[in-house]
């Protein structure tokens, strides 16, 4: 009798590959709601997902941030949410792919998740010690989660009666009642995460502070400071169309009783002040434009406010200045930080102000509430710190802040810029006299000429809006022939030291954008 050939080894029991890849994302929902919890009572900052987000704003490189700013505009941490959400479930649904005859390659990516959640927390300067339990917990919940549903499905699913999977399979049925009843609970701690971090925000704080009277009032402006029927922006820009450019994935919440300034380094005695000591302080108000160094030529983002605060100077001089001193290092609570120049900030024409309002309410909480710095004439990354918190008197080479490392220049002077603002490039025109409209700044100097040409015709000068004050924008408008076919429309400024902006083009780094802005029309 022949021996029979040795029977060949039962393959391994493999999960179904869609209830393995539901594990992933079941254990992924648990996880970052578990950490999302946590972060509502430890600083919602401290939530792996937000954190792991502004690791990624803080560390994307110079041409990825551009883009995004340049595509995206404020919508950019709307689309990096979502892009963070559409990539982490990819990367959970493949790890459960991976481990369908065993959790641990699993385990190793929930892990991984865990671990880069504790170092971005560790490394923010905004949340303390106690921040790093959410990513933690979320560490733990994942890797247990995860572990607990796969051991749930496959030890006894292959084991049964009937196929696995199949709709008779009672496991089966446990495990997607199991993981609906785990999502569905996921659901419940992630909004209860949010509601209690949300019950830490600083609308009732703003509404408290009622309406903000300065002592020292800016002058009246005249009716003739804008042509908004002409087609600019009105003069005083709306706080829903104030431009927003920050690194803040999550907007902070700032109460006024738990904010407070610190002034130290090099100065003769450290001070802090809470937000009474300014509040209950004579106030000054300044009617400023601000310019962001990332506005490309003829781009948004320029707007102008009435700011109502204190000057920046005193509070330094209180402190006294030593002498060496070269800039001024201010930190948000968020951890963001600006170097500006301290010549800058005393200068006593300048008006440097620790600002705390707006058009005569408090700041909104989306630039800057409780306070923020206003230092008219200097881009914003290194005059416009937003949740200011801490101010250090300081030397170049003993601090560098954030967008210097990132290859912005020091010192940050705006730059004499002109736009069209109407008619919108690649509009359709009646043929012969067409009015163009627009807006021109040189803060701190101030607009004297404002030209406009057809193609390569003669520059003709525009009529200009009252001067608020030179650091404020002016607008133009003038009107001009535009014949049969397409053309293209120049403006350039001159400012009040006789400089007429360059038509060379350069990009906005190191140090603002340069050029004549044009707009295409077609007419008939």
């Amino acid at each position: 009798m022949k021996d029979l050939p040795p029977s060949k080894p039962a393959a391994a029991p493999r999960l179904p590959k869609l209830l393995a890849a539901l594990i992933g994302i079941t254990a992924l929902a648990a996880a970052l709601a578990a950490g999302q919890l946590v972060a509502g009572f430890v600083g919602i900052n401290a939530s792996p997902f937000i954190a792991v987000a502004n690791t990624v704003i803080d560390k994307s490189p110079l041409g990825l941030v551009k883009f995004a700013e340049q595509t995206l505009g404020s919508n950019d941490k709307l689309y990096l949410k979502i892009g963070m959400a559409v990539v982490i479930v990819l990367i959970a649904a493949v790890a459960g792919l991976l481990s369908r005859r065993k959790p641990l390659i699993g385990q190793i990516v929930f892990a991984v998740f865990g671990v880069l959640g504790v170092l971005a927390v560790y490394n923010r300067s905004d949340l303390g010690q106690v921040g790093v339990l959410a990513p933690v917990v979320c560490l733990v919940v994942g890797v247990l989660v995860f572990n607990w549903l796969f051991r749930m499905l496959l030890p006894e699913s292959f084991k049964a009666s009937v196929a696995p999977g199949s709709s008779e399979d009672p496991n089966r049925r446990k495990f997607l009642l199991t993981s609906a009843g785990v999502l569905a609970g996921s659901a419940v701690a992630g909004v209860a995460g949010q509601l209690i971090g949300n019950s830490k925000n600083a609308e009732g704080s703003r509404a408290a502070v009622g309406k903000l009277v300065p002592a020292r009032t800016a002058p009246a402006i005249p009716a003739d400071a804008d042509f908004a029927k002409l087609g600019t922006p009105p003069f005083i820009t709306p706080a829903a169309d104030f431009y927003r450019v920050d690194t803040a994935f999550v907007i902070p919440q700032v109460r006024t009783e738990d904010w407070s300034l610190k002034i130290h380094g090099m100065v003769d005695r450290e001070v802090t002040f809470n937000y009474s000591d300014i509040r209950n302080r004579p106030l000054v108000e300044r009617t400023v434009t601000l310019t962001c160094v990332s506005n490309e030529v003829g781009g948004p983002y320029t707007s102008t406010a009435s700011f109502v605060g204190v000057d920046l100077a005193d509070l330094l001089n209180e402190a006294g200045v030593k002498a060496g001193a070269e800039q001024l290092f201010a930190t948000s609570v968020d951890g963001w930080n600006a170097g500006s120049p301290i010549e800058a900030v005393l200068d006593p024409k300048r008006g440097a102000m620790l600002a705390i309002g707006a058009n005569g309410d408090p700041l909104p909480i989306e630039h800057g509430f409780p306070a923020r710095i206003v230092i008219p004439g200097l881009y914003g990354y290194v005059s416009a710190t937003k949740w200011v918190t801490d101010l250090n008197v300081t030397t170049w080479q003993a601090n560098q802040a954030y967008w210097l490392k990132r290859g912005w220049s020091e010192q940050g002077p705006i730059k004499t810029e002109s736009r069209i603002d109407s008619p919108s490039g690649f509009a359709n025109v009646s043929h012969g006299k067409v009015r163009v409209a627009g807006t021109a700044w040189a803060q701190h100097t101030g607009i004297a000429k404002v030209e406009v040409r057809v193609d390569q015709g003669p520059w003709q000068t525009a009529t200009l809006s009252a001067e608020v004050n030179k650091d404020t924008w002016r607008m133009w408008w003038t009107e001009v022939d535009v014949p049969t076919g397409t053309h293209q429309v120049f403006v350039r400024a001159t400012d009040q030291s006789g400089y007429t902006q360059t038509s060379d083009r350069a990009g906005t780094v190191p140090n603002g954008a340069t050029g004549w802005h044009s707009v295409t029309l077609t007419s008939a």
